[in-house]
């Protein structure tokens, strides 16, 4: 199944994804430089490594920015699965940028606990703009996990976390800053090292989330529920197997499934396409591509498994097919077309091929018959009907007519195929009839009309029953 693309949607969904990250890009750059301005002012390490990760949070969202714009471009040659796994990278970096800066807070850290003493100033200030920033990042935290929920963007969660991990650590600066009132400057260093811990913490959560989506590595529960959903589609018989891929804010499925294999191609057909939506009415970020296997059922037939052979061979599916069950065994007989122009020996040989597959593959077939016919397609008829053509149309009607098992003859037709005829007769029998009766009526009928007329190629009587 080819894959559908709704520009309108993706149109859509980029501009709110890129609105969003544009945001949180102006946002990142307000509270850093404000962080970075008072904390250089007390010379609090607290808050200059919240400076340090407002500045990470800055790049964060700058690369998240970039992300989701590189990220809605549509599939191309080079990258049929589109460009989703930019998100992933991004987040990836991310997640490398802030395990830098939270080595470098906890050497600092360390450092001034014990090898030199630092000066730390606890003013008003401080306090205000931690407040700013908690306010900021509650507010960019929510619209970024809102926007990134809908969409399944891993790098706007990745962005989301970033700001979730700024409240947490802004509350241990702000505490910090309040022990530094009361003369603890030591407090400082120490919440600097918590903070580092915690955006550790949370680096460690991002980045095992980023590999396992850039290993291909399949959500929790996601295999389950796309294989309960398969299953649950009617004319599945087995589900074989299923891949699934995440790239970005999309899953990729491929998967192989088995149906019946008496059921007609478009049968199967319409059962993948309700495999589709029983899918994208779960899942709408996937998009998975079906590939449907034959698979033998265990409601298969004899007549079933004996029409498929014969269709293996190449030919039409064979009619007036009886099978009967006989003290144990199968009694088996049916008519089978052969090619126009095939020569008796040929025709032969394949019924022979025939007859040996299915009694190996059906050994409790004991008595087969096989009757041959030659098929006989149609042709481009010469339009209107002759001097002649018009004699025999009478005198088919006159035939038939004759039969006393015949009500009346209502309509005869002749389509004339180079020098032989097609024939169609309509003719009403009493509807007392049974339908066996009918068809030994109709059988006699048309073996007189053969033997009548000899430029006749082929006849079928329709017969309706009297009123």
């Amino acid at each position: 199944m080819a894959p559908h693309i709704d520009t309108g949607l993706a149109i859509d969904t980029g501009n709110e994804k890129q609105h969003i990250a544009r945001n949180s890009v102006f946002a990142a750059v307000f509270i850093t430089l404000l962080k970075l301005v008072v904390g250089l002012e007390t010379n609090s390490l607290g808050l200059l490594s919240e400076a340090a990760h407002s500045g990470l949070d800055f790049l964060a969202a700058l690369m998240t920015y970039f992300a989701v714009r590189l990220s809605e471009r549509p599939p191309d040659r080079e990258h049929t699965y589109g460009h989703g796994k930019i998100e992933n990278l991004s987040a990836f970096g991310e997640t490398m940028l802030l395990i830098v800066t939270c080595g470098w807070i906890i050497y600092e850290g360390i450092e001034r606990l014990l090898y030199r003493e630092s000066h730390v100033e606890s003013s008003i200030w401080s306090f205000v703009v931690i407040i700013i920033a908690i306010g900021v990042d509650i507010s960019r935290s929510r619209a970024l996990g809102r926007v990134a929920k809908k969409y399944n963007s891993q790098a706007l969660e990745a962005d989301a976390l970033h700001f979730s991990s700024d409240v947490w650590s802004s509350l241990v600066v702000l505490s910090g800053l309040v022990f530094v009132a009361f003369g603890y400057v030591w407090v400082d260093a120490v919440a600097a090292i918590l903070v580092a811990l915690l955006v550790l913490f949370v680096s460690y959560r991002l980045g095992k989330r980023t590999i396992d989506a850039l290993m291909d590595r399949v959500p929790e529960g996601l295999y389950e529920q796309v294989l309960e959903t398969l299953r649950q589609v009617k004319g599945v018989e087995e589900v074989r197997s299923i891949r699934l891929r995440p790239s970005g804010a999309k899953v990729f499925v491929d998967t192989t499934i088995a149906v019946r294999r008496t059921t007609p191609f478009q049968e199967a057909h319409a059962i993948m396409d309700n495999i589709e939506r029983a899918i994208h009415g779960r899942h709408k970020e996937i998009d998975i591509v079906v590939h449907a296997e034959p698979a033998v059922s265990n409601d298969e037939t004899i007549a079933d498994k004996i029409r498929l052979i014969v269709s293996r061979n190449g030919l039409h599916a064979p009619h007036n097919l009886e099978v009967h069950y006989i003290d144990g065994q199968y009694h088996v007989a049916f008519d089978v077309e052969y090619g126009e122009g095939m020569s008796f020996v040929e025709a032969h040989a394949l019924t022979d091929r025939i007859e040996q597959e299915i009694r190996r593959e059906l050994p409790s077939v004991e008595h087969l018959t096989i009757h041959m016919e030659e098929d006989q397609p149609g042709q481009s008829a010469v339009a209107g009907l002759l001097d002649d053509d018009e004699r025999l149309q009478h005198a088919v009607k006159k035939l038939v007519s004759a039969d006393r098992n015949v009500v009346e003859c209502t309509d005869v037709r002749l389509l004339r195929l180079g020098e032989r005829f097609n024939l169609a007769v309509d003719c009403t029998i009493e509807r007392e009839r049974t339908l066996e009766e009918v068809h030994r009526i109709v059988s006699r009928l048309e073996t007189k009309l053969y033997d009548r007329f000899p430029r006749l190629r082929r006849v079928v009587i329709h017969a309706e029953p009297t009123r």
